[in-house]
């Protein structure tokens, strides 16, 4: 029989997400780490600070763990999206510092409480306030997934790189050339597809 280790299994699969992510800056430029390639502004710096104001409500807040940070999503006069990009004068080396403060404070505070645990979420409609910690660690790991996706997908729009970490890009093997003729094929059939409707 497989025994399994509930809590240090949703810690790992959070953890992932987030070393994904941060993957994700390697050896880029202050302007491609900042740069808004979607309609949205999606940026992988605004990425990275908004999971890490994430972290801090969902596993602080939410928990009464308080965790000394300012965090733009805590400003009533922030604009909207203030957690979304990074100022000029804030620099990548503080956003991931920021993002492992809160990595620490989570793991201190799943450390500290079971699972069943009860917190509130208080910018969640009163209904649904009330959860558990378990709750927030399945919510905090889709949302972490979610963005390390978006991350992904600006990263390769940045220089063409991919994958899920160092050494493991995951992809089908292929050359440029292989990658070319794939996504060519897939514009025919979208394009033949298209037509019928």
């Amino acid at each position: 029989m497989i025994e399994t280790k509930p809590k240090a299994d949703l810690q790992r699969y959070l953890q992932a997400a987030r070393e994904a992510l941060l993957w994700k800056l390697d050896g880029l430029t202050e302007y491609d780490v900042r740069r808004p390639l979607t309609p949205t502004g999606t940026n992988l710096l605004g990425l990275v600070k908004h999971l890490a104001g994430v972290e801090f409500g969902y596993f602080g807040d939410t928990f009464g763990r308080p965790h000394g940070e300012t965090l733009p999503v805590d400003d009533e006069a922030a604009e909207p999206n203030a957690d979304l990009w990074a100022t000029a004068d804030e620099s990548r080396e503080q956003i991931v510092a920021l993002y492992r403060r809160a990595w620490r404070h989570t793991d201190d505070t799943i450390a500290a409480l079971d699972l069943d645990a009860a917190g509130s979420v208080r910018w969640w409609p009163e209904e649904r306030r009330e959860v558990t910690l378990h709750q927030v660690l399945v919510h905090v790991i889709a949302e972490t997934h979610r963005h390390a996706g978006h991350a992904d997908i600006v990263r390769e729009l940045v220089d063409g790189a991919v994958g899920t970490r160092a050494g493991n890009d995951n992809m089908a093997p292929g050359d440029r050339s292989w990658w070319q003729e794939y996504r060519e094929r897939l514009e025919r059939v979208a394009r033949e597809a298209g037509g019928r409707g």
